[in-house]
């Protein structure tokens, strides 16, 4: 019948938690670019050997693909690798930034395009986004 009052609890506790756990995301963030980087090597060298190799095609009605057409995936792959790197660094300087509680605006443009990144960037970023517009957020990072 007599309910206990409701626990205070200590937004700044929570805010440094949520702050903490976002450092080690954004961390993890560049590690998955890296294993990306990896992905995309391991699949160039299969389809290099693959397309490249007689044997593969001999039998083949059609023969071997055309040079030109292993040419243009190249430039796939290198975008690919841009695009991993670039979301490497980028998460890696966001959780410095984030760590030493400065450049908030960077690490909410890092979140933004974490949300391309599908599905686990997307998860990242929407919770970077909703931690860092916290007021009591703004005013660590103006400390």
């Amino acid at each position: 019948m007599n309910e206990p009052p409701p626990l205070m609890r200590d937004q700044r506790k929570v805010d440094a938690e949520h702050l903490k756990l976002l450092t080690v995301f954004h961390y993890i963030g560049a590690g998955l670019g890296l294993v990306g980087i990896g992905f995309i090597a391991l699949h160039y060298t299969i389809m290099s050997t693959v397309v490249m190799n007689p044997k593969v095609w001999e039998g083949q009605k059609g023969g071997p693909l055309p040079v030109e057409f292993f040419a243009i995936f190249k430039w796939f792959y290198l975008l690919g690798v841009v695009f991993f790197v670039v979301y490497g660094v980028l998460n890696l300087i966001s959780a410095f930034c984030i760590r030493a509680r400065k450049h908030r605006m960077f690490s909410l443009v890092v979140a933004g395009l974490n949300c391309i990144h599908v599905p686990l960037g997307t998860a990242l970023g929407a919770f970077t986004i909703i931690v860092l517009l916290r007021d009591s957020v703004r005013e660590v990072y103006k400390s």
